[in-house]
């Protein structure tokens, strides 16, 4: 079911206690000023350098923890957040990943230690959120038998059924109005310039209302396998996103000369 208007998520990703506050904070002060009920993508442990913003923050996970009691839906981002394998993604948009092409059993391993951290702080980790959409057949094997029901991907307009598990879509990295369908807005704090929260301002200044979260997307759309035009719609949808990054891959090489 394709809803009409649309509908809106928002995600943001590479939460850690590392994560640049500063940043963060001026994301987080959007969502508490919309009421906004986002998806928290949070890497259980993290190793990654890159999301090594800020001295480790001792409120992160209570924050954490009243947000998801306000609402928000935690989701499990991987494990150490170190995308040095490759292999071939359900999701082809990175060539290096965390999880593509590791054995069904490390994967098992990473995805349960993983939840085991997150429920040691009091958090109920519902959602699978594959750093760079880097994930395979072993990984939705291995989520099944953890117990997660949902991820957080697809370019899809609607959640579907695959693999064993519910798709939510997760389709823009910036606001873009759209006349039907439901959209996931993927944000990272530690990356995310001035200008691009404040478009994200003045999109939840206009459409704030039309901003919903996991649960009433559990409740209000039902998912089913897609349809064979849904199916076409997604791979057409796939193309169009992997060769916009490799045209702004090689505009960042360009003028990096």
């Amino acid at each position: 079911m394709i809803p009409k208007p649309a509908q809106y998520l928002l995600r943001i990703d590479d939460l850690c206690p590392t994560v640049s506050r500063r940043r963060w904070e001026r994301i987080l002060s959007l969502i508490e000023e919309f009421e906004i009920k986002p998806i928290l993508a949070v890497v259980p442990d993290n190793r990654d350098r890159e999301l090594m913003r800020d001295e480790p923050d001792p409120g992160f996970w209570a924050r954490m923890r009243a947000m998801e009691a306000a609402g928000a839906t935690i989701a499990l981002h991987g494990y150490q957040h170190l995308c040095r394998n490759i292999g071939k993604s359900l999701l082809p948009l990175h060539l290096h990943s965390e999880f593509c092409g590791i054995s069904r059993d490390t994967q098992q391993q990473w995805i349960e230690s993983g939840l085991q951290i997150l429920r040691g702080q009091g958090l109920n980790p519902r959602v699978w959120v594959a750093p760079r959409h880097g994930f395979d057949s072993n990984t939705l094997a291995a989520l099944r038998r953890a117990g997660i029901k949902m991820l957080s991907d697809g370019l899809a307009r609607a959640p579907f059924k695959r693999g064993g598990l519910i798709w939510i879509p997760q389709q823009l990295w910036e606001p873009a109005e759209k006349s039907k369908g439901l959209w996931t807005i993927c944000m990272h704090p530690n990356t995310a310039r001035e200008e691009q929260v404040e478009e994200l301002r003045a999109f939840l200044g206009k459409h704030a209302a039309h901003f919903t979260s996991v649960d009433r997307v559990k409740a209000e759309l039902k998912p089913a396998k897609l349809s064979a035009y849904e199916r076409g719609y997604e791979a057409l949808a796939l193309l169009r996103t992997r060769v916009s990054r490799s045209r702004k891959g090689r505009r960042r090489k360009a003028s990096s000369i």
